[in-house]
């Protein structure tokens, strides 16, 4: 039997074209002129294989688990094991956390997850006089080992993998959590969790600094140097692209500067002499999954192969491990609105399920009273409940990579490598041919500030005109008096005053001969280019608070203040 002869698929889409589209729109026209994302990129009415013409399987997306792991980096997925359920918690003292903690952990929570108060995140202790009034409201407030011993009361750290959210103080955080592993006897080789310790996108879009950006990599470098030996099953930095989202970039713009910041770490740890295969397993990312299901799904897998070629074809690491990018998602914060919020649950769950259909390692959904305040114990575990949905009823998990093929998905992935190569390429040529540098002078000239403002600029211009659609507020109200009351988390003023007196006993108590010795030693550290965190950590053991250690980066390299952006 002969074979049928290959449609002519270009001539078929013409014909489609002139003999049911055309007459068609001549009777009823679609929508709107232009069908866009909330980054701004217009869709096409329709995929077909034309889009992907290009596309190699092989080459471009394999199997799961191989190179360049587009479709997955774990050969069976969540068919093996379900993505880890990681809710951000983090309020008050740290007992108030410590409580959530083991809530979380009783409703079926797999992975801690910690928010910081503002004065630890900038390197302050509760008794600063900066810290009035924000102690315990963002996060929770540590300020000593002694405020850590309490936060993980009970919780043993060979059992559990906890992740923080913290960037300035990093090197002490961790060393706390070393410090407390210690206590409890687990080998540093076995504690497991996440240090968010990226830098670079504070002086892009979150704004939380101590020192300039150069010091602060060469911070991160020494956690890379020290990490790699110590803690080798602990992610020593979690790149995050999900604050320059925050801030207002588009989904490009997220993964192109979160690429390229992991670059310039990559960068940092060969300039530092280390083996990239020793210390680039130890990355890890973290993104934003916003409101545009398809973009945010062909982000995850765009940034995975983007990975992996620049590792193993600039890089040259030889370690499989290293050309996987592992990451961590949270749903869309900036996209909660306090008109209506319990249809934030509805956005959530989108958010989550793109984040899981493009192949997320763990996930945090937002609970829908976070426009509000932080969250209640109901909208945590609704924001929980929505996750377990999503693995247990939903059947998303049962299959890897669901949407791989589709010539929308795939031509939309194509496309999104591209635009993100195209800016990664013009920090590279800033920094004439090293990412690091680009990413360094970036931050001093303002390229990424601009570049961010420009696309919130342009987003909210179209929300005002109601090009962009926000349910609740510029489409679908209802007078405030008859949207449903929602109860609000208060912090206590009392748990001020509570942590104030802590520190002021363990300040009394501690051996303070020990604590100048510390500080002496990590001072003369600090200034002779050694690395710091063993003298960090030795710090933390003397019950040297998180203001004192910081306060020594201040005064050898001095306070940061950013430049005038024009």
């Amino acid at each position: 039997m002969a074979k049928a002869a290959e449609p002519d698929l270009k001539r078929e889409k013409e014909r489609w074209e002139k003999e049911i589209l055309e007459p068609f729109l001549k009777k009823a026209k679609e929508r709107r002129e232009r069908f866009i994302t909330v980054s701004d990129e217009e869709f096409n009415r329709l995929y077909g294989p034309s889009d992907i013409a290009d596309l190699d399987y092989e080459r471009d997306l394999s199997y799961p688990g191989e190179y360049p792991y587009t479709r997955g980096v774990y050969p069976t997925m969540y068919r093996g094991r379900l993505w880890t359920m990681r809710q951000f918690a983090g309020f008050g003292g740290p007992e108030d956390t410590n409580a959530r903690f083991k809530y979380l952990l009783k409703e079926g929570q797999t992975g801690l997850s910690t928010a910081f108060d503002m004065p630890t995140l900038m390197g302050l202790d509760s008794d600063h006089p900066l810290a009035d009034g924000e102690v315990g409201v963002e996060g929770v407030a540590v300020s000593t080992l002694a405020d850590f011993e309490i936060l993980f009361d009970e919780i043993p750290l060979d059992q559990v993998t906890t992740s923080f959210t913290i960037n300035p103080s990093a090197p002490v955080i961790y060393a706390m959590y070393i410090a407390i592993a210690d206590k409890q006897g687990v080998p540093r080789d076995k504690i497991r969790g996440t240090i968010q310790n990226d830098m670079l996108k504070e002086f892009i879009a979150q704004k939380e600094w101590v020192v300039s950006p150069k010091p602060s990599v060469d911070l991160i470098a020494d956690i890379f140097e020290f990490g790699i030996k110590e803690t080798p099953k602990f992610n020593l930095i979690s790149i995050s692209g999900y604050h320059i989202r925050e801030a207002g970039s588009t989904a490009i713009q997220e993964l192109a500067f979160t690429l390229a910041d992991g670059m310039a770490y990559v960068e940092a740890g060969l300039e530092r002499g280390l083996d990239i295969d020793k210390f680039a397993p130890q990355l890890s990312f973290f993104f934003n999954s916003h409101n545009s299901f398809f973009e945010e799904i062909a982000k995850f897998r765009a940034a995975r192969r983007i990975w992996a070629r620049a590792m193993r074809e600039h890089y040259g690491a030889k370690n499989e491990e290293s050309w996987k990018l592992r990451f961590h998602t949270q749903t869309a914060g900036c996209s909660l609105t306090d008109q209506q919020p319990l249809i934030n649950i509805v956005r959530v769950t989108l958010q989550a399920l793109a984040a899981v259909l493009g192949g997320t390692q763990s996930l945090h959904t937002n609970s829908f009273d976070e426009a509000l305040a932080l969250p209640t114990e109901e909208a945590v575990r609704i924001a929980l409940r929505t996750q377990q949905i999503i693995a247990y009823e939903s059947g998303v998990a049962d299959t890897i990579d669901p949407l791989g093929g589709s010539y929308f998905i795939e031509s939309l992935t194509n496309e999104t490598e591209r635009k993100t190569m195209e800016y990664i390429n013009k920090i590279s040529d800033i920094g004439h041919g090293s990412i690091l540098k680009g990413a360094l002078a970036g931050i001093d000239n303002g390229y990424f500030q601009r570049e961010i403002g420009q696309a919130a600029y342009q987003y909210q211009k179209q929300v005002e005109t109601g090009e962009q659609t926000i349910v609740g507020v510029n489409k679908y109200q209802i007078p405030k008096e008859q949207d449903m009351p929602v109860p609000i988390l208060r912090i206590d003023p009392e748990i001020q005053r509570r942590q104030i007196a802590r520190l002021e006993k363990v300040k009394r108590e501690r051996d303070n001969d020990a604590v100048h010795r510390a500080l002496g030693q990590l001072a003369d550290a600090a200034m002779n280019k050694q690395n710091t965190m063993p003298f960090i950590l030795d710090a933390v053991k003397a019950y040297v608070s998180v203001g004192e250690i910081m306060e020594v980066f201040r005064k050898v390299h001095g306070a940061y203040r950013e430049p005038a952006i024009v």
